[in-house]
């Protein structure tokens, strides 16, 4: 029989969010959208030309999670690289304006701030569809002095927070001396509840509490290809991730089908996705996911209620255009609903 979830609880849980501090690590992305209108065709070549409307810069990727986490309503102490740029300083002045500390993030001179700047078209009184996305990295892993600096601003503000939450998009700034640091804190029954989302290196990390892959990424760290309506080849991927990273859980998001909860107690928990499955975007789920799931634990929760509050909150903000956040407030209106 399927267990009836306790709303007055997870609104419990809610209300506690804002005495935690947690502790992000994560490859910040400015997120550009530029609005256009077309309405005649090139005479250079058989293309439309676009005239530009409007130009927006939001915080994307491991931004987006501690955007999250500040909407949420928790302290943040995040954690990353930029470089010295105007998209680095537009960043830098949206984290301000959310009133968390920038000083765990560290300038590279010479490095680009990582910038995916997606184009959005149609004609007047239409709504915009994207018609392509145009993505400026790195290409490299941070310097080793850089590295240096984070570790020690790391082990400096580690006892200061309840959780360290990981948002790894592969962009240079996870390198592996500092996933083994993260394995190291982990290792060590210190308090801190350690929570990954890895787009690349997700079987690297050892011991963390929990990990929160989506299905391409739980089948990239398994070896295991997850097929469609195939709950099988899904356990036999969440089960082998559970042995190779040994955390306490393995929450993998499945899109329009929910999510699946491994403990490591051999519980398997699935549930289906809350609301309409008429997803507008999925732009920044996951970071959602994360940093309720996170916040949700360092509340007192347990993985069962910390995966449905996820749950809840994931399925605000796919309703959502572009990259978004969820806030305490419409957490508290869609469980009272």
């Amino acid at each position: 029989m399927k267990k009836k979830i306790n709303k007055k609880r997870l609104l419990e849980l809610i209300n506690n969010f804002k005495s935690s501090t947690i502790l992000t690590i994560g490859d910040i992305i400015a997120d550009e959208y530029i609005y256009g209108s077309t309405s005649r065709v090139s005479r250079e070549a058989p293309v439309l030309i676009l005239k530009i409307d409007s130009e927006h810069i939001f915080l994307g990727g491991g931004g987006n999670a501690l955007n999250n986490l500040g909407s949420l309503g928790c302290n943040v102490i995040p954690i990353s690289v930029i470089g010295n740029d105007h998209f680095g300083k537009v960043i830098l002045e949206n984290i301000r304006k959310l009133g968390i500390p920038t000083d765990g993030i560290f300038v590279e001179k010479d490095r680009i701030t990582t910038r995916k700047t997606r184009i959005l078209a149609g004609s007047y009184h239409t709504t915009r569809q994207q018609v392509i996305r145009i993505d400026r990295e790195p290409g490299n892993m941070i310097k080793n002095t850089t590295e240096q600096k984070i570790e020690k601003f790391l082990e400096a503000n580690l006892k200061k927070a309840r959780a360290l939450m990981v948002s790894d998009y592969g962009l240079g700034l996870v390198t592996p001396r500092l996933i083994e640091k993260i394995n190291k804190i982990a290792s060590v029954n210190n308090g801190v509840i350690i929570t990954v989302d890895s787009r690349f290196k997700l079987a690297q990390f050892k011991n963390v509490f929990a990990v929160t892959p989506n299905e391409p990424e739980a089948s990239l760290c398994s070896g295991i290809d997850i097929r469609d309506e195939d709950e099988k080849s899904l356990t036999e991927a969440g089960k082998k991730i559970m042995k190779m990273i040994n955390p306490s859980a393995v929450l993998i998001t499945r899109g329009r089908k929910g999510m699946t909860l491994f403990k490591n107690s051999g519980k398997i928990v699935s549930i289906p996705i809350f609301g309409s499955d008429e997803i507008a975007d999925v732009t920044g789920a996951g970071d959602t996911v994360i940093s309720t799931f996170t916040l949700a634990l360092v509340s007192g929760g347990t993985l069962e209620e910390a995966m449905n509050l996820a749950n809840y909150a994931g399925a605000i903000v796919v309703m959502k255009r572009g990259t978004a956040t969820v806030t305490k407030k419409e957490l508290k209106e869609i469980l009272n609903a």
